[in-house]
């Protein structure tokens, strides 16, 4: 039995660890050969080394922002695989939830800065570098969004205005790509991974997962209907297969997938309306 993606090719940004790793190494299981690409060489190996198979796995280490570096990176996705059927972009940060009246005007400024360059450029970017194979396959882009593309408060400022750019780059493409490139995205809700901060705030050594790390029984659960729903990256992965496959999901464009828990029907009295059940 073969999966969703058997004979597809993937590059994925991001894909050190997190959602981006997880989504790599789901798209493995389906079938598909993956590149993985990131800052961190060290990072980024491990990802390979602990795939289910390596040999369709290829790390390729670069940043985001620079567009050298994203077509070197589909290059080497070329020259490995020999085609490119499915980009996701998927490397971010997060604010942490920094208050605009919490920041000086120099740390907003330079927040906004670096946080648009990696969640926003460098979506750009690699959609740029790459469209022209996608085209040649009639691929696809699947992008990770958040809920704080659509919600208030899934970050601060800086990221919630990041994450609703990005779902406007989405619709956008969409429609430039079509009919050739389909373009889709996930929005993603609260996961247990090591996405870090902006060094212009000093949150480039913090990571979400310590956060998580401090939660015990009596933490109250988050105010979502699906509460007590996973955390884990890898159950987070199902939409980002859908999306890449062309038979599953072919007239599918411009849309996004939310896997927030239910986020968008939470009701006034409580979170979830069947606790009683």
């Amino acid at each position: 039995m073969t999966g969703w993606l058997e004979g597809y090719v993937a590059l994925v940004t991001g894909g050190g660890s997190g959602i981006g790793a997880a989504v790599a190494e789901r798209f493995v299981a389906e079938g598909a050969s993956v590149a993985v690409m990131g800052r961190d060489r060290d990072k980024l190996d491990a990802v390979v080394k602990s795939s289910s198979d390596p040999d369709r796995m290829l790390a390729v280490a670069g940043d985001v922002r620079s567009a050298d570096d994203l077509a070197g990176a589909v290059t080497a996705t070329l020259e490995r695989f020999g085609k490119l059927d499915t980009l996701v972009p998927n490397a971010g940060m997060w604010d942490f939830q920094r208050q605009l009246t919490k920041l000086t005007a120099d740390e907003l400024s330079n927040s906004v800065d670096e946080v648009f360059a990696v969640n926003v450029k460098g979506y750009a970017l690699a959609a740029h570098a790459a469209w022209p194979e996608l085209v040649k396959t009639r691929g696809s882009i699947v992008m990770t969004l958040s809920n704080a593309s659509f919600y208030v408060n899934g970050g601060g400022p800086v990221y919630t205005a990041s994450k609703h750019a990005c779902l406007g780059l989405m619709r956008e493409l969409a429609y430039e790509l079509a009919p050739k490139v389909r373009v889709n995205g996930v929005a993603c809700g609260a996961m247990n991974t090591d996405l870090r901060g902006p060094a212009s705030l000093d949150l480039v050594d913090r990571s979400i997962a310590t956060s998580f790390a401090k939660r015990d029984a009596n933490t109250p659960p988050p105010p979502i209907p699906l509460h007590d729903s996973s955390t884990d990256p890898r159950d987070f992965t199902g939409p980002y297969v859908l999306l890449a496959s062309r038979e599953q999901s072919g007239p599918i464009t411009g849309h996004a997938i939310s896997v927030d828990g239910g986020m968008g029907v939470r009701g006034f009295r409580s979170d979830a309306g069947g606790d009683h059940l």
